[in-house]
């Protein structure tokens, strides 16, 4: 699982490698933690209506963490508790929160400077001289930023009003010759899905039936693992 990530600093970064044809007026945060304001791409809501106006991307700014679009109001403080900020892809499609997501491919990518992982290694920790895990960034070793596959959806708030929410999705990394080292021992490894950049068309255009056919690790050699003091 990812909890925490650092989005773009730099906007122009969002014209120039995820497709985006104006700046959004908010970046969201920086510093990205669960329920937290943040930055995601996807295809417009009205993608659909033949206005050539429309653009093929966005740019809008939701709560990393996804709340169903049918949460009730009196139910909305409960889902907000949930930890929903990251979807295993094998079960996305049929759990309450993410199924109507799935099932419409409303596909998004999260662009990231950097995520972090924890490493809970003895040798790790010795290391550092400390007996909690070490947290870990990762980032492209080419420098450029991530492109992290998720799901968006909306919600109506407690005044009627639609918000944005999204999700990462992850898969398994117990033989990722990267990941694996990560996490608890004795615990399924975790890994959100980075999308190669030539893929990220084809993602958020990509039908339902299609969408694990991007989940898939992305290459352990095109990234750099960096364990941070604290």
């Amino acid at each position: 699982m990812c909890s925490h990530y650092q989005s773009l600093k730099d906007a122009e970064l969002l014209l120039k490698k995820f497709g985006v044809r104006e700046k959004p007026a908010s970046l969201g945060s920086y510093d990205m933690w669960p329920r937290r304001q943040g930055l995601f791409v996807r295809r417009p809501v009205e993608h659909d209506a033949g206005d050539e106006a429309v653009p093929e991307r966005e740019a809008v700014v939701g709560r990393w963490g996804m709340i169903a679009p049918g949460t009730p109001p009196e139910k909305l403080a409960q889902a907000d508790k949930i930890s929903t900020f990251n979807a295993k892809s094998e079960t996305a499609h049929k759990l309450w929160t993410f199924r109507l997501a799935w099932r419409r491919a409303q596909h998004c990518i999260i662009p990231a400077d950097a995520i972090f992982e924890p490493d809970h290694r003895d040798e790790t920790k010795a290391k550092f001289g400390t007996t909690k895990s070490v947290p870990t960034c990762f980032t492209r070793a080419d420098g450029a930023p991530l492109g992290i596959a998720g799901l968006w959806d909306r919600y109506r708030d407690a005044a009627g009003q639609w918000q944005e929410s999204y999700t990462m999705l992850t898969i398994n990394a117990d033989e990722d010759p990267l990941f694996r080292d990560y996490h608890q021992a004795g615990k399924e490894k975790r890994m959100v899905v980075i999308l190669p950049e030539a893929s990220y068309g084809e993602w958020l255009i990509a039908p339902a039936e299609a969408s694990r056919d991007f989940l898939v690790p992305f290459p352990a050699d095109r990234l750099v693992a960096e364990p941070q003091s604290q």
